[in-house]
């Protein structure tokens, strides 16, 4: 595992105390800069915070969160699981991670997409109906300012840019941007044309079906005269001493968590023990022992070339010290 690098992400979910009793989201976000710091402390690659605007969530200004633990660390590479930058102005997502590189140091990192949740759309204003134009023409700002020139730039989605200078300047020139890709290959090629490296966020079925992607992206970074960038992967799972205590431990949460999604977008999927057991042994789960998500993450990480690893360690409403445990043996024993 020596050549992979692992991070974690998490999206902000509502958890509960040991007993069983929901937290405040204050709480909430007061154990995810922990959870952060201890990522930090025992050597993690990155921590990343996803993005929601809803009741089960309690993180939805990404970029605040993410400043408290670049100040509060000393080494992880901090950002956006995904920032939807549809819904959000690329100016002003620029600077705020410009800051929070100046914050750390030079380890900010944003992860962009078109999101899968869609709530942000309504509250800020959004029409869905223009879900695709918005990426495409926000994404293609969203790459002039990194250049950290004056741009000139004109849209249909937001007011133009005359000559504009774009503060604060990055100590490094370039803000490390990543591309979030679900299921398109529409989105693939899309990333290999600006270049920027990409992150499959896989959360369902054999990792191994993604493959066809990776090699779409590296062809087409080639076709248009890029050099190769990095891979990553983000799947759910769960960390404990042993396999039956993971699965003990992981399956109640993530069984309330899948349920909830999976009514609300109308899926016909039910998650079964069986099906749960199946995802585990050769599916997006990576929930075991240290050994066994070992084993079951160096042979995905070389099906699909990975260069990063993000697993998304908060997966309904576990508590915190569950989590800080599941943490703990990641980086010390998965590593």
């Amino acid at each position: 595992m020596s050549t992979l690098q692992l991070g974690l992400d998490s999206f902000g979910d509502i958890t509960v105390d040991d007993s069983g009793q929901p937290l405040a989201m204050d709480e909430v976000i007061r154990n995810i800069i922990a959870e952060a710091e201890l990522a930090d402390r025992l050597g993690l690659s990155y921590f990343g915070l996803g993005e929601h605007h809803r009741a089960d969530f309690a993180v939805s200004a990404t970029s605040t969160v993410l400043s408290a633990i670049a100040a509060r660390t000393q080494n992880i590479h901090v950002g956006s699981s995904v920032t939807i930058l549809s819904s959000e102005d690329p100016v002003r997502v620029y600077e705020q991670y410009a800051t929070i590189d100046a914050i750390s140091s030079g380890r900010a990192e944003v992860t962009l997409g078109r999101g899968s949740f869609i709530e942000s759309f309504p509250l800020f204003g959004y029409d869905l109906n223009h879900y695709d134009e918005l990426f495409e023409e926000k994404l293609d700002l969203f790459a002039r300012l990194l250049t950290e020139d004056a741009i000139t730039w004109q849209g249909t989605q937001r007011a133009p840019l005359f000559d504009q200078q774009v503060y604060p300047k990055t100590a490094s020139g370039r803000l490390p941007t990543w591309i979030a890709i679900g299921g398109s290959p529409e989105s693939v090629i899309r990333a290999a044309q600006y270049g920027f490296p990409m992150k499959l966020a896989i959360i369902g079925g054999a990792l191994a079906r993604f493959r066809p992607f990776v090699d779409l992206y590296y062809d087409t970074l080639a076709q248009v005269g890029h050099s190769p960038q990095p891979v990553a992967a983000h799947s759910p799972g769960y960390v404990a001493e042993t396999d039956e205590k993971a699965r003990e431990e992981f399956w109640p949460y993530y069984r309330e968590h899948f349920g909830r999604i999976s009514l609300e977008r109308g899926w016909p999927q039910v998650l079964t023990p069986e099906r749960f057991d199946a995802e585990i042994r050769g599916g997006a789960l990576f929930v075991g022992s240290p050994e066994t998500v070992a084993k079951k993450l160096a042979q995905d990480a070389k099906t699909l070339g990975l260069q990063r690893f993000d697993l998304k360690y908060a997966n309904g409403a576990m508590p915190h010290s569950l989590l800080l445990k599941s943490i703990e043996l990641y980086a010390t024993e998965v590593v």
